[in-house]
Order: structure tokens, then sequence, then C-alpha cells
């Protein structure tokens, strides 16, 4: 996933005579989940069982679990936004240039292909199918791309397995992050919001305990094309990217994955709706502006230990 991936649990956190063999072996199952999910869901691999999906969208296709399990949570999240989370944004990265992974760019890229964005807007609803007890799914005709809802997807799965032989730990994927129990001081755990200019100190502390926190931004996946400077949050309704007057949104929430997904989709919002925006959805959100101000609503405020002046 092109991040560093952190795994902490408390000690003598684990409740089991073996607490500490048993909670040395679930940090490394937690750990491996990352590269299960990378695999299964990368499109920058034509032999992954997503790009062979993608492939030949139309039909159906047997996939390993995690690679089911992705799709059709991308499929719920989907459908819960109203289709403002829409992972049919395959084709639009492409154009763009991101077809490759970000660390082998070289921020530069002249390949649009597509120059009428308004042909994106005429795109109906997207309808894959499921067999669940097969583990088959048919794409319903459109490629698709996982990297909206994949880190979230593996940071609950990972806590999911933590969860089993202990009570307080953290996993840390390059600044998403689920937070359980305690910290070692016995209180929540104290999680700092990265600047995305780039900044030495976070732009805000919170206090964080059975929750996560996510954030999107375009802080690292920008690049340069051919009509100007690009990043990776697209917006499914224009199929460009969006979220004009932003440069980063952060969500917590009680479950990593929709809490990424939420980022993402106040983040599209823009600078001019996300308040709103989170306060209908309900979302304990921050965000920061192309002119540097930190702001947040209620929700998120209540967590909040420490916030840039």
């Amino acid at each position: 996933m092109a991040t560093e991936i952190v795994v902490r649990v408390v000690d003598g956190a684990a409740p089991h005579a073996r607490a500490g063999d048993d909670a040395g072996r679930a940090a490394r199952d937690a750990l491996s989940v990352f590269g299960d999910v990378d695999r299964a869901c990368t499109r920058f691999d034509d032999a992954s069982p997503l790009m062979r999906a993608n492939a030949r969208p139309s039909d159906w296709h047997r996939l390993p679990d995690v690679c089911f399990d992705a799709v059709y949570e991308a499929w719920r999240a989907y459908r819960t936004t109203g289709g403002r989370f829409d992972p049919r944004v395959y084709a639009d990265l492409v154009a763009l240039g991101y077809d490759r992974s970000f660390s082998s760019m070289d921020g530069t890229s002249s390949t649009v292909k597509r120059a009428a964005p308004h042909r994106r807007l005429a795109r109906g609803p997207w309808e894959p199918r499921f067999r669940r007890s097969q583990r088959t799914v048919c794409l319903g005709g459109a490629q698709v791309d996982l990297g909206g809802i994949g880190k979230g997807l593996a940071l609950r799965w990972a806590g999911a397995r933590l969860r089993r032989v202990a009570h307080d730990f953290v996993v840390n994927a390059g600044g998403d992050c689920y937070c359980a129990g305690s910290s070692p001081d016995g209180g929540p755990w104290s999680v700092g919001i990265e600047d995305p200019f780039g900044g030495d100190e976070p732009v805000a502390v919170v206090a964080l305990s059975g929750m996560a926190a996510a954030t999107s931004s375009v802080r690292v996946r920008r690049w340069q094309t051919g009509g100007g400077p690009v990043h990776h949050l697209i917006d499914p309704r224009t199929g460009l990217p969006g979220g004009a007057g932003l440069v980063a949104v952060t969500v917590i929430g009680d479950d990593p994955a929709d809490s990424e997904v939420w980022s993402k989709v106040l983040f599209l919002a823009g600078r001019r709706h996300v308040g709103t925006e989170a306060e209908r959805r309900g979302v304990a959100a921050c965000w920061v502006t192309a002119d540097n101000r930190v702001e947040m609503n209620a929700a998120f405020e209540r967590s909040t230990l420490w916030r840039r002046s």
C-alpha cells in the first residue's frame, strides 16, 4: 500500500496466560492483513484478482474472500453515500496518468486521454451482482478501483484479529488508524492529525478509544499532466479531481473503512459545502483549506485535545 504499517499492543493487555506470545502472533497476523488486501485488490498488477475481474467486468468471477468482501463493502459504501463514493473511477485515474503505483511515478504525466469531463455525467447507477455462497461477483460492466476503501478495510480486519487476544492496541497505516482500549498511560490514545502542508506540528490532536481516524489529503498523491496539476481524489460526477478549496479532510468514527469513505465524500464536497455535508451526515470531521485554515465541526471538537490556532 506504499505506506508504513505500525501495530502497537500495550504490554499486559492480552488476557491469556501466554499473553506476550499471543499478542506477538496477533500483531504479526494483523500486519499480514495489509499484504493480503494489497495483493488481492491492487490495480497495479494485471494478475491480481481485482484486475482479472476488471479485464471482463460484465462476466462472473470467483474471487478470494478478501477481494470479494472488499468489492461488496465498496458497493455498500456506494449505496450508503448515495453514489458520492463510487469506485468506478478506475478509467478516470488511468486517463489522468495514474496507471502505476505512485511510488514509481516521477510526478509528471502527459497522458490525459479524455478531453470532455461531461461525458461522465450520464453514467448510470452501479449495479454489481454477488453470489455470496459461491464468492463470485459480476462488476456490472464497470472497472473499479478499491484504493478508496482498501486501507480502511485492512485496518478493520487487522483490528478484528488483534481483538481476539488484546484489549488495548493501535494499528496505524500511514496516518489512518484504529485505536482500541487504552494507551500505555491508561487514558485514550492521543492521535496527531498531520499537517497537509508538511509542517512539523500536527493541525490537531484527538483522543480516541474504540475509534478510528482517516484522512483524505492531496499532500502526496498529486502530479502534473499536460493539462495542469491533478490529484487522486476523483469526483465521480465529473471524472476529474474534486474538493475545491480543500487540501485535507479527517474523519473520526467507530469504523476505519467507513471513516475512510466519509473522508473522501466530504473532501469532494469542497470547502463551500464540507461543513454542511458533515452535519447532514452526522460525521465528525476536521478539514484544512487551501489557504491553510483548520476548521472542524462540534462532533470532532468533542474529541479534540489540542488544535492549531
